[in-house]
């Protein structure tokens, strides 16, 4: 079958590893309301405090905080981490906190394609680790940071690491029966507990379908940045998860 994606067109190469994938994503959750001194406004106009605890760096002051790891087993390193939160301040402030923390850290700040605004930002970064990524939205209870950094080393040691300006996809079964990945107009079989395979693909939007047998065939789409990898898995089930971005 073929199916229907756009993007640009390229040859496409599938690789096998030469052992399967064995991958989690951990993911931390953490909010506390000592934050919040009641008789004063949610949005605070004092400069925030680094947090030294946090994994990615974070203001003390927050309402809600998540951290979440991808790893791979063997790989000590996380390939991917993820700081979520909503820090109770206006967004120039969240976003002074930012620049001067990171920058403190050695991350610097790349000009080409940052956007801020009123009401948002996106910066890239690139960090010592490799590649990150600072989103930061205004909302109704403070403003919202999404941090993204990315580890290359981990990444290039774990086999997922996507060619210059391409995106990576992992196709893994660790089911029992045979499954089916259709996309970029390619179409391939894994048996059940087979080696893992990765396709390089361009930037873009791709359907794929997937199919194992007694399951309903699954169809969805994925969007691909260049950099990107993310991993498809059949689950022992037959199931299939939830996309997962390992880079």
């Amino acid at each position: 079958m073929r199916t229907v994606r756009t993007g640009a067109d390229a040859p496409a190469r599938w690789y096998v590893f030469a052992c399967g994938l064995f991958l989690f994503a951990s993911c931390m959750l953490a909010a506390s309301a000592s934050a919040w001194v009641p008789y004063l406004s949610p949005l605070f106009s004092s400069a925030l405090a680094p947090d030294p605890d946090a994994k990615l760096p974070a203001p003390t002051r927050y309402s809600f905080r998540a951290i979440h790891t991808t790893m791979m087993r063997g790989i000590e390193a996380p390939l991917r981490v993820k700081l979520e939160a909503t820090v109770p301040a206006e967004l120039g402030d969240v976003l002074a906190f930012y620049r001067n923390e990171l920058g403190n850290l050695g991350w610097q700040e790349q000009t080409d394609d940052a956007v801020v605004a009123a009401d948002h930002v996106q910066l890239a970064f690139l960090s010592p680790l490799g590649p990150a990524t600072l989103q930061l939205g205004r909302n109704e209870s403070g403003t919202s940071v999404n941090l993204v950094q990315r580890n290359q080393d981990a990444a290039t040691r774990a086999n997922v690491m996507p060619e210059p300006s391409q995106a990576k996809l992992v196709f893994s079964n660790i089911g029992d029966s045979e499954a089916v990945l259709t996309i970029n107009q390619r179409t391939v079989k894994r048996a059940g507990g087979a080696q893992a395979v990765a396709l390089d693909l361009p930037p873009g939007k791709y359907s794929y379908e997937m199919s194992v047998p007694g399951h309903s065939t699954a169809t969805n789409t994925l969007s691909f940045a260049a950099g990107d990898t993310w991993e498809l898995t059949v689950g022992r089930d037959g199931e299939l998860w939830s996309p997962l971005q390992l880079y």
